[in-house]
Parts: structure tokens; sequence; C-alpha cells
């Protein structure tokens, strides 16, 4: 990549984002982040804060602190301390729940594969930060509540419970992945990679199909798809994100018995997103919110999530630098067209048009895991 662009992430990133959103975008009252903040960069207030979202922002502070790239590491840990006395074990039961109200009362009591997979991820990164024993003690702890509510015949967990859906999703379990992967590196702990080995086998096995090397996204109880061959639903961005995980796994274990299948399922689907889901749309070079496994176009909106997805993966295969520059410039003349704004859009639709009304703090997991790798980390 150019020194341009290099600079134009990474000022953005730590002189803009990551200070505004550990001051505007973080409560200190209640000690919880906020979960989305006006277009004039005013906290709304809603009627629940989920714990993934606590979670996310929870790992991005300690990360930027770690890469020595804004130092807010005691309000993230701060916030640990709260999420874990207001979402774990709340009602009694096992596990974390999925939301509070303003005054911190349970408002989701449901678990949710997907938040668990985060507030694991969150504490890897505070472990990894604070070096504090108890860290790891509470996510073992998750982790063996996990297998005990979320137990599923066919492989994997289910998404929540209770279960809503005869639908089963591989995203909670790509974001599980990611977790184990992180627990494992700060930990050396060889329970987390055995984890990981489980989740990779069963994307191998289930999730990414033999003819097109897709990954689905929605499947039946018994990981059969949920339509026929080239009819299913694909997302460009879970696919580059697995490809990223995929590596990452093996740069952990570079020995594991599946490497070479490993290696070609994570070139697989680097290469059937880049072939059906980036186009070249208004400024620049955009990923597509959904394709099919066929290779057709389901949905031409987009969302600010996929293109940080690309951005992180190119710059790590150092490869492509033509398209790497147009998710740029359609990054900075689209979703932040102000680079003195810690604001951005998440999402326009086939025409170019915002549809949304406020700002996600979820976004900044997304757009941190790619910035900081302009940044050289």
């Amino acid at each position: 990549m150019d020194a341009d662009q290099r600079s134009l992430w990474g000022g953005w990133l730590t002189r803009t984002v990551l200070p505004f959103w550990s001051d505007a975008g973080f409560d200190r009252t209640k000690r919880l982040y906020h979960e989305r903040l006006t277009f004039s960069g005013e906290p709304l207030v809603l009627e629940a804060s989920r714990l993934m979202v606590q979670a996310r922002q929870i790992s991005t502070f300690c990360r930027a602190a770690l890469d020595g790239l804004h130092e807010a590491s005691g309000q993230a840990l701060v916030c640990l301390e709260e999420v874990e006395r207001l979402y774990r074990h709340r009602d009694g039961q096992a596990g974390w729940i999925f939301s509070v109200a303003p005054d911190g009362t349970p408002v989701g009591t449901k678990r949710d594969l997907y938040a668990h997979a985060f507030i694991l991820f969150a504490y890897g990164w505070a472990y990894r930060l604070s070096g504090n024993p108890d860290f790891l003690a509470v996510a073992r702890q998750t982790v063996l509540e996990l297998h005990q509510i979320f137990r599923a015949e066919h492989g994997g967990f289910l998404d929540e419970v209770p279960l809503t859906g005869a639908v089963r999703h591989q995203n909670p379990h790509m974001h599980l992945l990611e977790a184990f992967l992180v627990l494992f590196e700060v930990s050396g702990d060889s329970f987390y990679l055995d984890e990981a080995r489980s989740l990779v086998r069963l994307a191998l096995g289930k999730l990414i199909q033999p003819g097109s090397g897709a990954l689905l996204e929605d499947f039946m109880t018994d990981w059969r798809p949920t339509a026929p061959a080239g009819s299913n639903r694909v997302e460009p961005g879970h696919l580059f994100e697995w490809s990223w995980l995929l590596r990452d796994y093996l740069r952990l274990e570079p020995g594991a018995s599946e490497a070479e299948a490993i290696g070609r399922a994570a070139e697989g689907l680097f290469a059937f997103g880049m072939a059906h889901g980036v186009a070249r749309v208004w400024e620049g070079t955009v990923v597509r919110d959904a394709v099919t496994d066929g290779g057709q176009t389901v949905e031409n909106a987009t969302r600010i999530w996929p293109q940080t997805e690309l951005c992180r993966l190119l710059v790590c295969r150092n490869e492509r630098p033509d398209i790497l520059r147009g998710l740029t410039d359609q990054f900075f003349g689209t979703f932040s067209s102000d680079q003195s704004s810690a604001l951005w859009v998440d999402r326009f639709d086939a025409f170019g048009n915002a549809t949304v009304s406020d700002v996600p703090a979820s976004s900044l997991y997304h757009i941190y895991g790619a910035a900081r790798e302009f940044c050289g980390r």
C-alpha cells in the first residue's frame, strides 16, 4: 500500500476515532459504552444495552492500548468489571444475559451464542493487557457453560436459548473461533486450541460447500443448506473474515493435520469473494452485502463492515493494491467523508443513499481491525 493510505487510515484512527469514542462514546456514570450516537455525536437513550456491543468496545480499547495506538485501557477494564456484574449469571442461571435496561436491570435474558463469543474475545484481550488470572478463569468457566447451554446435535452450537427458529447460522461460530484463537494465543492453553480446531473442522466439513468453495450463511439443524445449490445466501464480508481467521489458525497451529485443506479453503473463500462480491460503483470499490453460492447478486446495498474486512485481508496478503486503493477512496468518499469527524455512515442502499439515522458503536470493532493494519500493527 502507498504511504498516503497509511497516513489517511492511521491519522483518522489515532487522532480522531479512538479519542472520540473513548470520550463521547463512554458513559462514566454507568461505566458502560454507549450503543449508538447521533450524527452530531450525542448518545442515544435506548431501551437496552446489549452485551455484544460492550464486549466489542472493551476488546477494541484493550487492543488499542496494546498496539500503542490509544490509551484508554483503564476505562475498558472498568467497563469489563461492570459488565461482569450486570450480565453474568444475572438471573441465577449459567451464562450471560443478552441486554440490560438503562437502570441496569435485565431486559433480555436469552442466551445468545454471538454475544458469548464476543465476551470471550473481550476477556482474551483484557487478560493480554492486564495479566489478571481472574479473566482467564471467567473465560474458561464461560466456555464450559457455553457447552452446557448451547449444546446441539450434528456439531457446533445452537444460535440462542431459548431457540426461536429452525435455522442455524455460521456467523456466531465464526466469532467463537476468533475468540478461541485469541484466548489460545494469550494463554498458551491447548484447551482453547482444541475448541478452535473443532470449529475449523465444522467449517471444512459443513459450512464451506465443496462445489463452489463458498461459505453459506444459513443451514438446517443438521447443517444441510436451506436452499438448493446456487440459491443460498453468501455474505462476501464473512468470506473475507473466515479467510483471515483460517490463516490465523494456521499461524497458531502450523503443524495442523488439515493444514493443506485449511489453506485451500482460505484461498477459495478469498477467490469467491473477490470474483462475486466486489464491485466498482459510485466513487470507488465496494463489497456487496450478499450474493448467492452461484455468484448472483442478492443485495447491492452495502454496509461499512465488509469494506473493512476486505481492507484488512488485502493489507495482510500484500496484494491487489488497485482494489485496496478503490476501497480506501470509497470509504473516505462516502462512509466517512469528513476525516475530522469520528462518525460514519454505516449503510447505503444500491443507489448510494444512506439508510441509517445514527451511528452504531458496534462498527468500531471492524474499523479498528482494518485500520490497525494500515498502522503497521
